[in-house]
């Protein structure tokens, strides 16, 4: 399974990058057909009046299918967890939908 990780409008750093690859990097364990696993990881700068909100979104490619799944907070350890949750959720449903 390949990882791509893109940063929009903040540097990416050593850390974030192993901890993405760390969560999405564990989704074969739900769903072993995984063809990529796209993750966008950006800072939100317009309209902002309360700091910086940080946004990850995942889109995980796999067979007929492409699953996606947003989230923006103030902490971008926050957001990767929790879209790391979401795709895990979206990858189960995947499966029982296949199932029937």
């Amino acid at each position: 399974m390949r990882i791509n990780i893109k940063a929009t409008n903040f540097e990416l750093t050593a850390a974030i990058k192993s901890h993405v690859e760390e969560k999405f990097g564990a989704l074969d364990k739900y769903f072993d057909n995984i063809q990529g696993v796209d993750v966008e990881l950006g800072l939100i700068t317009k309209g902002q009046q309360k700091g910086e909100i940080y946004f990850c979104e995942a889109n995980v490619s796999v067979p007929k299918k492409l699953i996606r799944f947003r989230k923006e907070y103030e902490d971008m350890m926050k957001a990767i967890n929790d879209v790391k949750k979401g795709i895990q959720n979206e990858i189960q449903k995947y499966k029982e939908m296949l199932r029937s």
